[in-house]
């Protein structure tokens, strides 16, 4: 793994555009919502598109900048070929890098923006990423006409698109540090439990991130992983209490601080876009919270090779972040 120390990268903005289930979640403050899932679009995919360029539109016209002010887009999703991505680029004439790390692509694309704008080759970038609860399904899992029972430990894809300016120009949040993953196989080859199959990589990224940079848990107001759901963070919890004697009390997930225990949604939300639904829309409007740890989480499966009974491989990220007084 790769630890990285950050000297002069802020968020300088963010915009959320959440789905119809989201918005009767636990969040209610989401920039714009979805009446349905189309999104007044022929096809569920082109409704993703949209997401995403209502988010690039929005962070472009709030702050006044044309497109020649973004060095850079990253960005990425769960289609194929980050297909939404690449279609949603294409109404910009901004430098653009497609990233693909399943659920972990928002953390991975932030990690890689910052480094451009450390290595002084740039000076701001959009990352964004979204996801679409019935494209993903359909390519992942199954269409939902299929009416395929699932199990408990199932996560349900999240439906939103987030994106934030990544900026030299001062502000509140400073990106302070990063983690690169490494890719983590424990033989889970199960699809349907992709919580079982993160945990390890969240808790061997968390370590090395620890011990790369001399922290204790404790050093962190919250530590953030992305989409472990209900089961995943227990094994989770319980991995990293077994195999490092840690008992970490400061840990939220995002998967489950999305949907009420009301809605069916199994484990919880999953998806590219349930940690930054969550990191920009519940934890940066907390005042308690000054020192931030996000872990991206991501199963690299495809179904393909699901098909082929082999085990499932996953990555992990994390992103330190200090709001500033």
């Amino acid at each position: 793994m790769d630890s990285i120390k950050f000297s002069n990268v802020f968020l300088n903005d963010s915009f959320t555009v959440a789905g119809p289930l989201e918005k009767e979640g636990q969040i209610k403050d989401y920039n714009l919502v979805m009446d349905d899932y189309y999104y007044n679009e022929p096809t569920f995919e082109q409704a993703e598109i949209k997401m995403q360029r209502v988010v690039i539109d929005n962070l472009l016209l709030r702050n006044k900048y044309l497109d020649s002010d973004i060095d850079y887009l990253l960005s990425g999703d769960l289609s194929n070929q980050i297909g939404v991505s690449n279609y949603a680029a294409k109404s910009y004439r901004i430098p653009y890098l497609g990233v693909y790390s399943a659920c972990a692509t928002f953390v991975e694309s932030l990690i890689l923006g910052a480094r451009l704008l450390d290595g002084k080759t740039a000076r701001r970038a959009i990352v964004i990423a979204s996801s679409h609860n019935l494209t993903a399904e359909k390519q992942f899992r199954f269409p939902v006409e299929y009416g395929a029972p699932k199990p408990k430990t199932t996560t349900f894809t999240a439906t939103g698109s987030v994106g934030t300016i990544l900026s030299k120009d001062q502000a509140k949040v400073k990106m302070e540090g990063a983690t690169v993953g490494t890719v983590i196989d424990k033989g889970m080859k199960d699809a349907t439990h992709m919580g079982a199959v993160m945990a390890p990589a969240a808790a061997e990224t968390l370590i090395q991130h620890l011990t790369d940079f001399n922290r204790t848990v404790d050093y962190y107001d919250v530590i953030v992983t992305g989409d472990l759901g209900s089961v995943g963070t227990d094994i989770f919890q319980e991995y990293l209490k077994r195999t490092h004697g840690i008992n970490i009390k400061n840990h939220m997930d995002a998967a489950t601080e999305i949907y009420l225990e009301t809605q069916e949604v199994y484990a919880g939300a999953s998806g590219p876009i349930a940690l930054p639904l969550v990191l920009f829309n519940k934890v940066l409007k907390n005042n308690r919270f000054r020192k931030i740890l996000i872990i991206g989480t991501g199963s690299l499966h495809s179904p393909t090779l699901v098909n082929q009974k082999i085990t499932i491989p996953a990555i992990a990220h994390a992103v330190s972040l200090e709001v500033l007084k």
